[in-house]
Order: structure tokens, then C-alpha cells, then sequence
């Protein structure tokens, strides 16, 4: 099995267990487990008011992710016009939020565990063997650099 096929199968696995699935490695158990809480969300829409939702996801791909968890559960996301790339709106029963937003969280560490694992792998084979952080040294060690630049990328 390549890395993108155990990255589903792991990111299936998780959705099964958010929906209590009994098997959640099986195709079919994950087709249930999204019907499953699309009906719990649609239900939840029945017995409660749907509330109009914001959500700011600064990382790219934690809002690709969450927009597509969203789409999957037939929740649709939109942005008002002069609304930031990070912003989010949704509409949903706002006890849906909470399942959603665990489920969320646990699919977006494996997915960036996946992307980490995958950006070291090419640094290490097509860059450089040593990733370990800069080394630590004190002020002036090297002495003073007069016109030197700072380049701060901004974490």
C-alpha cells in the first residue's frame, strides 16, 4: 500500500470512528458512517434552529480539509464578499459543531502528520540528509557583521 493509500484508509478509519462505525477499515463501513451523520445532522436541523457559523482556518490545508468535511456532510461553506481567504461560513445546527469539528481536528493531524512525513522525505533525498535545527550560538560569535540583512519569513 503507497502513502496516499494508507493516508485514506487512516482518514476513513477516523470518520468511521466518529460515526461509531463497528468496522471502520471497510469501504463500506465508511459509506455508512457518512450517511450516518448526515442523517444525525439532518436531524439535528429538525429539532433545533440552523445558526450561520464563521470559522478562521489560517493553514491552507487545514481549510481545504475542513471545507471538503464540510461538502461531504452536504453542509455548504461560502464567504462574503470582502470576508478573508481564511474566513469560513456555514450553516448548521450548532450542537453539529462539536462532532464536526473533533472529527475535524483528528483528520487534520493525520493529514499534516502525512504531509510532514512526505516534505522531510524530499528535503532529506533531494536537498540535504541534515533537517536537525540551527544550532544555537551566542550573540557576536561570529563577530560583528556590519550590513549584513535580517530575512524574517514570519512563523
Amino acid at each position: 500500500m503507497d502513502e496516499a493509500a494508507a493516508l485514506v484508509a487512516r482518514l476513513e478509519k477516523i470518520e468511521a470512528l466518529f460515526a461509531k462505525s463497528a468496522t471502520p477499515g471497510e469501504r463500506i463501513a465508511a459509506d455508512e458512517a457518512r450517511r450516518r451523520i448526515r442523517e444525525r445532522i439532518a436531524r439535528l436541523g429538525t429539532k433545533e434552529p440552523v445558526v450561520e457559523l464563521r470559522f478562521a482556518i489560517h493553514d491552507p490545508w487545514a481549510r481545504r480539509l475542513f471545507t471538503a468535511l464540510l461538502r461531504r456532510y452536504d453542509i455548504r461553506p461560502y464567504r462574503y464578499p470582502r470576508q478573508r481567504r481564511q474566513t469560513l461560513m456555514a450553516r448548521m445546527p450548532r450542537s453539529a459543531v462539536d462532532d464536526l469539528w473533533r472529527e475535524f481536528t483528528e483528520l487534520d493531524k493525520a493529514l499534516h502528520a502525512h504531509l510532514n512525513t512526505v516534505a522531510m522525505t524530499v528535503i532529506t533525498r533531494a536537498i540535504s540528509p541534515d533537517t536537525s535545527e540551527a544550532a544555537e550560538v551566542a550573540e557576536g560569535a561570529f563577530g560583528p557583521s556590519p550590513g549584513s540583512s535580517q530575512v524574517d519569513e514570519g512563523e
